[in-house]
């Protein structure tokens, strides 16, 4: 009853448009206090959340995309996608994915992505005579990408609270975020099809020798990140300090960067980094509170009495998560769900990598769902289009993204066997 009523405040407080953070942490207030628990406890329990080494890595991780952002490397990595992918039938769907996959080697934010990539993508599909809900729903999918493929911030997260390695996650998560990729490749050639007047345009082999010289700097980047995590040479915390030296690196070699430009990217990474640890505090507290109530407890008898099968299971779990990041950030679902349910997929035979990719893709499709839908949100800022516009493009994506979930929850070999292979 008592954790009904925080929920039942908590999406109040959402409805009514309170930031999130203080949305959770005013109802947790209010029940320290009339619980006679004091504030001091509160503050002890929402600080040791955030009092992690492995979380070091969410701040620099967001500074590597920031600063890719402001340096040119997406307009490189934009550039050098047209000159691959140009020839084709609807050339600019394919050029939207692959610009998704090459900026999440750097990236690891949905909304670090679409931010950088709207303002670019979406008006030259229009120019060249796409659709624009196709050009904003193919830019909104694409974007989630980042935040699946390593490094991913997300994943950092969930390692944190689940006790995992987040080297095994990150091994983890790159088959399945390929594999987004290549469900919205399907529906862009589908759609394709049916428009044979978007002929694709070849590009002359200087355009290409031109393009792939300036991609140089920007491919070394998930090496030194990737290679680093997974070669067993840095931790991920390390890496993505090394990843951060490099890309700031990068933008004074290019001449993109100076010390005013260089001031914004530490501002706005100060700025969402801040964000996410209040975030990260106030969903730590309330997880404290849940399994004070023995929330956790009473849903493991629930589902245990319901089924024995972990497929089942999974499946139950995908509705909750999906229901969940539509009125969730991320981060605050991940906080707030994986304490409670990781225990009961250990209980069901799931193994905890595999479990949270799943709950990683589930929310990462929250973020396309309203009423929350923060990829919607900042989608809709960055091109000036209405948010149920947005929302209208993005729906025929959900298909191939609902679909490579199925495919990851019955099939988790798929998920596990990289970091198996690499005695992750």
């Amino acid at each position: 009853m008592i954790a009904g009523f925080l929920l039942l405040g908590i999406i109040v407080l959402l409805a009514l448009r309170v930031p999130i953070a203080f949305a959770i942490l005013a109802p947790c207030l209010v029940y320290m206090v009339t619980t006679d628990q004091s504030n001091g406890l509160a503050l002890r329990t929402a600080a040791q959340e955030i009092n992690s080494f492995p979380l070091l890595a969410v701040p620099l991780f967001i500074l590597v995309g920031v600063a890719a952002n402001h340096t040119g490397i997406a307009d490189r990595i934009f550039a050098f996608a047209q000159v691959l992918l140009g020839r084709l039938r609807a050339s600019l769907g394919y050029v939207n994915i692959g610009v998704s996959v090459g900026f999440s080697w750097v990236s690891g934010s949905a909304l670090a992505d679409v931010a950088g990539m709207s303002k670019m993508q979406v008006p030259a599909m229009t120019s060249r005579g796409y659709p624009r809900r196709f050009a904003l729903g193919l830019t909104a999918a694409s974007s989630l990408i980042s935040p699946i493929m390593p490094p991913s911030i997300p994943a950092i997260v969930y390692a944190s609270v689940a006790a995992v390695s987040t080297a095994a996650l990150f091994a983890a998560a790159l088959v399945p975020a390929l594999l987004i990729a290549a469900g919205l490749v399907v529906a862009v050639y589908l759609w394709g099809r049916k428009h044979p007047e978007l002929a694709g345009e070849r590009s002359t082999l200087a355009e290409a020798r031109t393009a792939a010289v300036r991609v140089l700097g920007p491919l070394g980047a998930p090496v030194i990140l990737l290679g680093g995590i997974l070669g067993g040479y840095f931790t991920p915390t390390e890496a993505a300090a090394v990843g951060a030296a490099y890309v700031l690196l990068l933008g004074f070699v290019y001449r993109e960067l100076n010390l005013g430009k260089l001031r914004r990217i530490v501002v706005e990474t100060a700025t969402t980094a801040a964000s996410i640890a209040i975030v990260l505090a106030a969903s730590g507290l309330l997880g404290w509170i849940l399994a004070r109530e023995r929330v956790p407890h009473d849903i493991a008898d629930f589902l245990l009495g319901f089924t024995d099968n972990p497929i089942v299971f999974l499946i139950v779990v995908n509705v909750v998560l999906i229901l969940i990041g539509t009125i969730l950030e991320p981060v605050a679902a991940l906080m707030i769900t994986v304490p409670v349910l990781l225990p009961i997929a250990v209980q069901f035979g799931v193994d905890p990598v595999h479990f949270g990719v799943i709950v990683i893709v589930n929310l990462m499709i929250g973020l396309l769902t309203p009423p929350i839908g923060g990829v919607l949100f900042v989608l809709g800022s960055a091109t000036r289009t209405p948010m149920y516009e947005v929302f209208r493009g993005t729906t025929p994506f959900l298909v191939p993204l609902l679909l490579t979930l199925v495919v990851l929850t019955i099939a988790p070999d798929l998920v596990l066997f990289l970091p198996r292979y690499l005695g992750l």
